[in-house]
């Protein structure tokens, strides 16, 4: 069993090395074609990311609950509740200024919708910590989440991609609106860990993610180049693979 300092430390490890993509993405020598594969992949790897939180999710919802098939009403409510709310905000503020979508503020969005994915992270390892220790999954779980944050930096950072000149304190503060979530979770879980609000926050994440990934699509196929089309698509592709690749630990 881990004490609640010790909880708190290694959240803190799992959520701050989000902080570890910063050196590749503050590289100055980052040419326009890569700088374009960067960006797709990053958008490979939030795609990955709806799917692995669903997949989370899909624990709970799917339970058997009537002779053994189908899910849970009342999970089922509270989840999809979670995600339409998640998606709605973001909608209904990014309508108020379509016309005012800066780079920080797409960045500010999908910081957000990482942060309550990694909530949920930091939650399981709280009670896991609390239960088990650092061994078997608990310490699984550390590992596979310290390698899924470094990557997660990339989606954060892409909006400013090919223009990072004087984006260093930006860009210091969204991922850590991204990483500082887990810590938070390591924390409650350790006290507090239900079902149900694990739900809501796998709900919040899917909703906020599936809205940044739309104006981030709509970027990266604007341009109508052949090469930057492939470009484009082999990015997607690779960051969906490096997702998986990083969640097979």
């Amino acid at each position: 069993m881990l004490s609640f300092v010790e909880t708190l430390l290694f959240s803190a490890i799992m959520g701050l090395s989000i902080y570890l993509s910063l050196p590749f993405i503050l590289n100055k020598r980052t040419g326009e074609a890569n700088t374009k594969l960067l960006v797709a992949m990053a958008i490979g790897i939030l795609i990955f990311l709806i799917g692995d939180v669903f997949l989370n999710a899909a624990g709970a919802l799917y339970n058997g609950a009537l002779y053994g098939y189908g899910s849970s009403p009342q999970y089922d409510a509270i989840f999809a509740v979670s995600m339409i709310a998640g998606f709605t905000v973001l909608f209904w503020a990014g309508g108020r200024r379509r016309l005012t979508m800066t780079p920080t503020y797409l960045a500010f969005i999908i910081a957000v919708g990482i942060g309550f994915q990694n909530l949920t992270e930091g939650l399981l390892f709280g009670s896991l910590g609390v239960t088990i220790g650092l061994s078997g999954a608990a310490l699984v779980v550390l590992v596979g989440f310290i390698l899924q944050n470094m990557t997660e930096g990339f989606p954060i950072a892409s909006p400013f991609l090919g223009s990072m000149e004087g984006k260093t304190r930006v860009m210091l503060g969204v991922l850590l609106i991204g990483g500082i979530p887990t810590i938070l979770g390591g924390a409650i879980g350790y006290y507090y860990n239900t079902t149900v609000f694990d739900l809501i926050f796998y709900g919040l994440a899917i909703g906020t993610m599936f809205y940044v990934i739309l104006p981030m699509l709509r970027n990266l196929f604007r341009e109508s180049d052949a090469m930057r089309l492939n470009i484009a698509y082999l990015g997607l592709f690779l960051g969906f693979l490096l997702g998986f690749a990083v969640n097979l630990v």
